[in-house]
């Protein structure tokens, strides 16, 4: 019988997250062929776990209860390499716990690797569902990311891994700061399905501006040898049309370089010694058998 583990990060929002276990289990019920199990990463939450019921089609339930709050990232990075070390399976779905990954897509997911199974499926973000001032922002780090890396990334966190791409991931440093920089660096061949975008289930989104930097300028670190290459190729040309742009060219030269800083102090997030030892900041494990 064939495998695939649910990995779900989570910080306080447990109403989401069973309303979101119980859409995965309606939207899992006709794969008879597969045993799916989820495994939630919770954050060291600070509002009280309330009590979780295992729906009738997912195999098994599991909570890791952190001691430390890590954020979404790390949470995603420790629950990979705990997968890989600790479990049998042959595929690893990721996804957020908030709803706007859609559980209705994980049909998708599957189908597209059982036709190519030795291929990883990655979510295509089609259509946002966040406010316009959000949607140009992300349109923004989308450009800024093709300009200064050469690579397009148009997937967050949903995704279905292979058992060989999980190998592959569950080590790299940038884990530990970034997932689908991660997996676009290292994982070249990639399936995608299209990928709406779903509202949250409850609440306003937890991403603030600020939270929304890091994260574009974490994906973008994965890539920081590219940037400062592709960098120092656009000073050099600032600097021969200089006497064109004049003062505006000394402008796009300095703040070339006050990013290339900031990237730089990001890429410090990606320490593969605090990634090795996460399971260290695991407290326990909760078992939610029926």
């Amino acid at each position: 019988m064939k495998k695939i583990i649910i990995l779900i990060p989570v910080f306080n929002d447990w109403d989401s997250l069973k309303q979101l276990i119980e859409e995965i289990n309606e939207n899992i019920k006709d794969f008879k062929e597969i045993d799916f199990e989820c495994l939630v990463v919770n954050d060291a939450s600070v509002i009280d776990q309330p009590k979780l019921v295992k729906p009738t089609h997912i195999k098994s339930l599991e909570i890791l209860n952190m001691k430390e709050n890590r954020g979404h990232a790390r949470c995603n990075a420790f629950g990979i390499r705990y997968i890989f070390q600790n479990k049998k399976f042959d595929n690893l779905i990721l996804m957020d716990g908030d709803g706007e990954d859609r559980p209705i897509e994980i049909k998708s997911l599957v189908h597209t690797i059982n036709d190519k199974p030795t291929t990883s499926v990655v979510a295509k973000r089609v259509q946002r569902s966040e406010g316009p001032f959000f949607q140009f922002l992300y349109q923004v780090h989308k450009l800024i990311t093709l300009i200064f890396t050469g690579e397009i990334i148009n997937f967050g966190n949903y995704s279905l891994l292979t058992k060989e791409d999980v190998e592959k991931l569950h080590s790299k440093a940038s884990l530990w700061s970034s997932f689908s920089g991660t997996v676009k660096k290292n994982l070249k061949i990639l399936n995608e399905i299209n990928s709406i975008r779903g509202l949250r289930y409850f609440g306003p989104s937890q991403m603030s501006l600020f939270k929304l930097l890091i994260h574009s300028f974490s994906i973008i670190a994965v890539f920081k040898y590219q940037v400062f290459l592709r960098s120092t190729f656009i000073i050099i040309i600032l600097a021969y049309i200089n006497s064109y742009l004049g003062n505006f060219s000394i402008f796009l030269q300095i703040s070339i370089v006050i990013f290339n800083l900031i990237i730089f102090i990001v890429s410090q997030r990606e320490v593969k010694k605090e990634l090795i030892n996460s399971d260290k900041n695991l407290k326990n494990i909760k078992n939610i058998t029926h």
